[in-house]
Parts: C-alpha cells; sequence; structure tokens
C-alpha cells in the first residue's frame, strides 16, 4: 500500500511537515558570513589588546611593589646593623612635623584637616 496522497494534482509523500526552506541567495549567505567572522575577528583582537594591556599594567605593578620590598628589606637590614635609615628618620620628624600642625590647626580651624598629612605616597 503507498502512502502518498494526491491533492491539486500533485503527490504528496509524508515525512517532514512544516515549512519548506526558503531559496536562500548564496551570495548573500556567504557575505553574511564574511562579515561575522569579521566581527568576530575584530572582537578577538580588541579581547587580546585588553588582555595584554592588563598583563602588561600587573607587571608594572608588581616590580614597584619588589623595589618597594627590596628598599624595606634593605632598612631592617641597616635597623639590624644599629644605624637608623636616614628615610625613617624623615618619616618620623615628617610625622611628628605634621601631628602638632595638626594638634594647631585644630585648635584654630575646627573641622579643617590637613590635606599633606594624609597622603603617604604618590601613585605612580
Amino acid at each position: 500500500m503507498d502512502d502518498s496522497k494526491v491533492v491539486g494534482g500533485k503527490v504528496k509523500k509524508p515525512g517532514k511537515r512544516g515549512r519548506k526552506p526558503a531559496k536562500i541567495d548564496l551570495k548573500a549567505k556567504l557575505e553574511r558570513s564574511r562579515q561575522s567572522a569579521r566581527e568576530c575577528r575584530a572582537r578577538k583582537k580588541l579581547r587580546y589588546q585588553y588582555l595584554e594591556e592588563l598583563v602588561s599594567s600587573r607587571e608594572r605593578a608588581i616590580c614597584a611593589l619588589r623595589e618597594e620590598l627590596e628598599m624595606y628589606k634593605q632598612w631592617c637590614m641597616a635597623m639590624d646593623q644599629g644605624k637608623i635609615p636616614s628615610e625613617i628618620k624623615a618619616l618620623l620628624t615628617g610625622e611628628e612635623q605634621s601631628k602638632s600642625q595638626q594638634n594647631s590647626s585644630r585648635h584654630t580651624k575646627a573641622g579643617k584637616t590637613d590635606a599633606n598629612s594624609n597622603s603617604s605616597k604618590p601613585c605612580r
């Protein structure tokens, strides 16, 4: 027994339902594919640039922290030998001066703070 039906003079076979695939213009499809590939490459390039900049900034931060650590190690070695590094003396005297300035400015001008006392080190 044959499952095909005759409708309007045409033989229809059972099977796939739904819309038939429309005839797609191959040139348009290829152009969309090329455009999509171009956009994908551009996104990839931007992503890699961003990651490279991120790595570079982190490497600079690591280098700065290593330099700071080395400076602290040298200070500790000097203090172990009984010497007080001039930088530490300057920090201590600077703190004493800023504290005395803060106390005097608090007594004379209530509510205002010394901006120099809050900054410890400039950003790089």
